[in-house]
């Protein structure tokens, strides 16, 4: 599998909404109801690359997959601390591909001086689950029935890891990614 890791552009809307609209119709990994069009998801990445990097992986020119990084929550206290999501396309799951985004995220993500980052997984989901622990997220609590889509209650399971270690006392702003050199080359070719 030869992937291209690169930041996403304007372009690539069409297939992150095709990537994510199944997560959203048929399955309770996302809690949206209604799978969001190219232009919404050109918005989110437009948005999200303000602050964040915000992944795509090729392969044989085709985006296959996606990860980013986005605010935790909105307290000021809570600006080191991200929540990361990666959604691939149900054809390429388990070949490596979200091991392979993340991978590539998380130094980005401590480039900015940001020192965690989040994860919420909607249960059951053993894959996801087992990916976020092999990257060494740790599980953290679980919310139950927070969620309710496909007429059941849902919990949702938080996992978090370090991306700074020692976690520093002190530790400097982090920076906007759109204010950052570049940290990633246009594309990185990974076998």
């Amino acid at each position: 599998m030869n992937l291209i890791i690169r930041q996403a552009r304007d372009e690539d809307a069409a297939a992150l909404a095709a990537i994510y609209a199944p997560h959203v119709v048929s399955t309770p990994a996302s809690f949206e109801e209604i799978a969001p069009g190219p232009a919404e998801m050109g918005r989110r990445v437009r948005n999200i690359l303000a602050d964040y990097p915000y992944l795509v992986a090729e392969e044989a020119g085709s985006v296959i997959g996606y990860a980013y990084a986005s605010r935790h929550a909105e307290r000021a206290s809570y600006r080191w601390s991200v929540t990361v999501s990666v959604y691939i396309a149900p054809t390429h799951q388990r070949r490596g591909v979200g091991r392979t985004l993340y991978q590539t995220l998380f130094p980005l993500l401590a480039g900015q001086g940001l020192v965690v980052a989040l994860a919420g997984v909607t249960l059951p989901n053993p894959a996801s689950v087992a990916l976020h622990e092999s990257l060494g997220f740790q599980p953290v609590g679980i919310f139950k029935n927070v969620g309710y889509k496909f007429a059941a209650w849902r919990d949702v399971g938080w996992w978090q890891r370090p991306l700074i270690e020692p976690i520093p006392a002190h530790p400097a702003e982090p920076r906007p990614w759109a204010e950052m050199p570049a940290l990633l080359p246009v594309s990185m070719v990974l076998p």
